[in-house]
Formats: C-alpha cells, sequence, structure tokens
C-alpha cells in the first residue's frame, strides 16, 4: 500500500482554518530526509506523511554545495541507503553524482511527490491532550505562514546552518584589493584560472579544494594554523568492484557495506586505543607521496590524536600529487593582518593572492533552528539528553537524525529510521499514540559529541547532552547500534508509552494512561536491505510482535 500525497497546505493567515495533518512529518529533503521517508513509506504502508524544504531542492548539502572538487568524505557503499545500492564505480563520488542518487531515490519510491517545498519549520509544540505536534512554517519565496499537525514529528536537517558558513574575524580583510569567499557561497561564475590562490584552513573542504583548484589556477597554498590528518584511499574499491562481478547486486553491496563499516570501527578504535600506532601509520603514507625531504612533522602531524578530530581524506593521494607536481603548497602559520595584495603571516612572510577562499568550518545550528515546546514550556535543546542517539529526553513523539563523526552519516541516518518505523508499529499494535524518552535525574551528562573540532568546541553548549550508559550514551560503533536500535527491544527504562490525554466538558484532563513497560510485547524488525525498490513493488508485510 502506497501513501498518498498530502493535499496542499491553507496560505491564508486565519487561524480558525484547520492545519494540515499527516502522521509523520519530516523536517529535510536532504540525503537523511529522502531515506527517512522512503523508509516509512515502505515500513509504515498506512501513515501519512510529508516533508518540509526549506530551499527549492531535494538534495540538501549535495545541492547547496557547489565549490571545485565537492564530493563524499566517506565511502559510497556506507553513504549510501541501506536499501538501494550505490552502482556507480567511484567509491569516492563528486557532489553531481550524489545529488543525483538522492533524487533518483526520491523519484522511484515516489516520495518526492510528497515534498513542500521553500518551508522552512519555524517552530513546533506538542499537546499532550491531543497528542500531536502543531507545526508553524514560513514559506521562503513568499514569507507565508503555514500551519501543520502531526502525530511524530522527525527532523532531518542536518546540524549546521544553511545560509552562513563560519567565518572568523581576519584583521585587514577591507584593504585586500581581491576576491574573498566562503565555499558555503561559492559564486557560480567564479573564474580562477590562471590566478593565485590561497585557501585558510585544513579541514575536509581544504583539503578537497586544493588539488581541484590547483588543475586551473596558477597557484594554489593551503593556508593552515595547524594541521590536519590526511588518509589517502583509492577512489574505486577493488573489493567491492570483485564482489560485483561474481554476485547479486544487492549482495554485494551489503557485503562491500558491512566490510567498510567495520573497517571505519578498526580505525576508530585503534585510533582510540592506540594513537601512536596509527599516527605512524597516516604519517608513513603521507611521506612516501610528498617530495623526498618534504617537511611532514611540520604540515601533516597534528598536536592532537587520530580521531580527536576527524579525518581528512584524499582520494588516491589527489593533495599529496598537487604538491609533488609544484602545483599547491602548504604553509603552516598564523594571520597577521591581510594587506593589499594577499596576507601577512607572523613569521612575517606575505603571501600573495587573487582570490582568497575561507574554508574555515561551519556554523553549527541544531534541528534546523526551530524552537519546541511541550504542553506550554520552552524546550532548551542544551537541558535534554538524547535518548539513542535519536531522541531527546522530556519530548515525545520526535526524533532527529544526527549521523555518525567516526564514519558515513547515512549509516547512523538508516538505522534512525529504522527505529522510528519500528517505534510507529509498536504504537499501532498496542494502542499507544504517545513515546516519551525520561531521563533519571542521577543521570550524569557529558558533550553529545565527542570531538574536538572547531565547529563542535564553538557550539557544544547548544547541543543536547548524553549520559554515561545505553540508552543514552552514542557509542559511535555501527555493529552495536544495529543490534541496538534495528534488533533491540522497544521497551526498556528510559522510555515511557502512554496514550493521548482526554477532556470532558467541565473536567480536568485525565492522566496518560502508561504503559507497563516490564510486560507489553514490542516489534521485532528485519533487515531493511530488502526493502522494495520501486513504490509499485508489494509493500513488505507488518514487522511481527515478541517479547
Amino acid at each position: 500500500m502506497r501513501s498518498q500525497p498530502v493535499p496542499a497546505p491553507h496560505q491564508d493567515h486565519e487561524s480558525t482554518h484547520p492545519a494540515d495533518y499527516v502522521d509523520v512529518l519530516i523536517v529535510g529533503a536532504g540525503l537523511s530526509g529522502i531515506g527517512a521517508a522512503c523508509h516509512v513509506q515502505q515500513r509504515c504502508p498506512g501513515k501519512t506523511f510529508a516533508l518540509l524544504e526549506a530551499r527549492g531542492a531535494i538534495g540538501g548539502t549535495w545541492d547547496l554545495f557547489r565549490y571545485p572538487g565537492i564530493r563524499s568524505d566517506s565511502d559510497m557503499f556506507t553513504l549510501g541507503y541501506s536499501f538501494r545500492p550505490w552502482t556507480d564505480p567511484q567509491a569516492i563520488a563528486d557532489g553531481d553524482a550524489i545529488r543525483d542518487y538522492i533524487r533518483e531515490t526520491a523519484r522511484d519510491y515516489g516520495v518526492d511527490q510528497h515534498i513542500r517545498f521553500h518551508h522552512r519549520v519555524v517552530r513546533a509544540e506538542w499537546s499532550s491532550e491531543q497528542a500531536r505536534w502543531t507545526v508553524e512554517a514560513r514559506r521562503t519565496d513568499t514569507a507565508e505562514p503555514v500551519l501543520l499537525t502531526c502525530g511524530f514529528l522527525f527532523v532531518c536537517s542536518g546540524y549546521y546552518r544553511y545560509d552562513k558558513g563560519y567565518t572568523p574575524q581576519l584583521p585587514g580583510t577591507e584593504r585586500f584589493t581581491g576576491q574573498i569567499i566562503h565555499p558555503q557561497q561559492w559564486p557560480t561564475d567564479l573564474d580562477y584560472a590562471g590566478k593565485k590562490v590561497v585557501i585558510i584552513g585544513s579541514g575536509a573542504t581544504a583539503v578537497t579544494l586544493v588539488p581541484a583548484m590547483a588543475e586551473k589556477a596558477a597557484h594554489v597554498t593551503m593556508l593552515q594554523r595547524s594541521p590536519s590528518y590526511v588518509a589517502s584511499l583509492p577512489s574505486r574499491d577493488g573489493i567491492a568492484d570483485a564482489l560485483r562481478r561474481w554476485l547479486p547486486p544487492k549482495v554485494a553491496y551489503s557485503l562491500a557495506r558491512w566490510k567498510n563499516a567495520l573497517l571505519a570501527t578498526l580505525v576508530f578504535q585503534v585510533s582510540r586505543h592506540a594513537p601512536q600506532v596509527m599516527k605512524a601509520l597516516v604519517r608513513k603514507s603521507a611521506t612516501a607521496q610528498l617530495p623526498k625531504g618534504y617537511d611532514v612533522d611540520t604540515h601533516f602531524a597534528p598536536r592532537y590524536n587520530p580521531w580527536d578530530q576527524r579525518l581528512c581524506l584524499a582520494p588516491d593521494g589527489d593533495l599529496f600529487k598537487a604538491i609533488r607536481d609544484g602545483r599547491a603548497s602548504v604553509v603552516t602559520d598564523h594571520i597577521e593582518t591581510f594587506t593589499e595584495q594577499g596576507i601577512q603571516l607572523a613569521s612575517g612572510t606575505e603571501l600573495e593572492a587573487d582570490l582568497v577562499v575561507t574554508a574555515t568550518g561551519l556554523n553549527v545550528l541544531p534541528i534546523g533552528g526551530m524552537a519546541l515546546r511541550v504542553d506550554g514550556a520552552e524546550i532548551k535543546l542544551n537541558d535534554t539528553v538524547a535518548y539513542k542517539g535519536m531522541m531527546l529526553s522530556g519530548v515525545p513523539n520526535f526524533a532527529l537524525t544526527l549521523g555518525y563523526t567516526n564514519a558515513s552519516w547515512t549509516l547512523k541516518a538508516d538505522l534512525v529510521s529504522q527505529y522510528v518505523c519500528r517505534l510507529l508499529n509498536y504504537m499501532d499494535h498496542s494502542g499507544f499514540q504517545i513515546c516519551t524518552p525520561l531521563a533519571p535525574d542521577t543521570l550524569e551528562r557529558e558533550p553529545i559529541i565527542d570531538l574536538r573540532s572547531g565547529y563542535v568546541l564553538r557550539s557544544v553548549h547548544e547541543l543536547p547532552r548524553q549520559g554515561s550508559a545505553t540508552p543514552w550514551r552514542l557509542h559511535q560503533n555501527y555493529a552495536r547500534d544495529v543490534l541496538l536500535m534495528r534488533h533491540g527491544r522497544l521497551q526498556d527504562a528510559g522510555m515511557q508509552f502512554s496514550r493521548a490525554r482526554t477532556t470532558a466538558p467541565g473536567q480536568s484532563p485525565s492522566p496518560p494512561d502508561l504503559i507497563d513497560i516490564t510486560t507489553r510485547e514490542s516489534l521485532a524488525c528485519g533487515d531493511t536491505s530488502s526493502m522494495a525498490a520501486p513504490p509499485s513493488s508489494p509493500a513488505p508485510p507488518a514487522e511481527s510482535a515478541r517479547r
């Protein structure tokens, strides 16, 4: 059974008009939002749903970012959806290919018919009496307000601001006669051929831009205050190619996905428990690809341990090759001031530049910047604790997608979507309308993201917290999360199930009808790799109940 598109919302200002209702309202039509919609459509075929997208196109990050060389920093066997094999021979794909993959998935599953573009969610308020959210959006094309209601609010908007990247205070920029741009606002008509380019930054964006721009620019300099770990990997996965030659596409894809997910987990665990080993391996790889006598320790040996910040990826060693060929260079220094012709460094050196790219990071914007209220009380995100890395303590019928920091975003996004579907089916099966994570008062709390990256340190105080143990702990471990979220019990001491409050005329609302979590059944969940691809295919059977 395929869900039907929801009628367009009322576009007038009259608050007396009823707001549109859907069972599941998904915020965001990027990689995780489209995946969530496909999961809901296939696994909860009786549910109505809609997607709200603030921009005018599908793709999220992969439609927004258009800077040279934009590509994945994870392999596509893990960044792709579990239910839709990645068939392109390139395991490290460019942005256009990823955007096409997302759009084709939306079209083939029919979820593109459920998207309402130019709808930015401003606030959402939960009513326990009605067991539903009232969501206020504003059209980004007309500024008109739109009201919708839903039974479950699923936020898949990522974690950073789309309209503005992070740029630190850089002294003297007003004197610079060249051009300064941020990758997040890349001009479509920018011509940098034959120009001297300085890229400020050492993260994934800078590592991507340097070799891409070096193909046309006179010279590209990556200016960094301190180095990052840069790992070189083949852009094609030889093992995955062999699997695809001998096995059916879905089987080959699943095996390649598990292989790469487990390898990423292994690299992370070695980095955390034997950092000197990982440091030596990364340094040895960089040394082998750089010119003889190159100062590796200055430019490619960070002071921190691997995975205290994300490792940067250089497909086929493209960054090292650009340096080796003399088309690019790395300078590790501090900016004193901009000059008319470039940048004066603390060491006294001046870097001449026609174009400066500030690849200096992102601004974090959790849950798309929307305000949340529950029964009239404002919810402050930093007062909540993340339940299984996907729900918030004290916030009913609400989930958000927060991908892994040490592996592909989609690995976790898929698990979150599967869990939401299990939860929705369970509540239907059991006659409950409300699910609310409740953290114990004695729970020790700490930052939800255990990284020392600049964008995390600048914004960690705005994010939800995590606890010290399951289900309040983010383990950053895919295999462990598969057991917890795909096959684990829905009943635990952290989740409260209840029915909507009912109010008779002249009476106060009755208390919620709570579930006895020790006696009710939960629903089993199968592997979503068996999801039917086209929406015309038969929907999967309802998930069975088990203890």
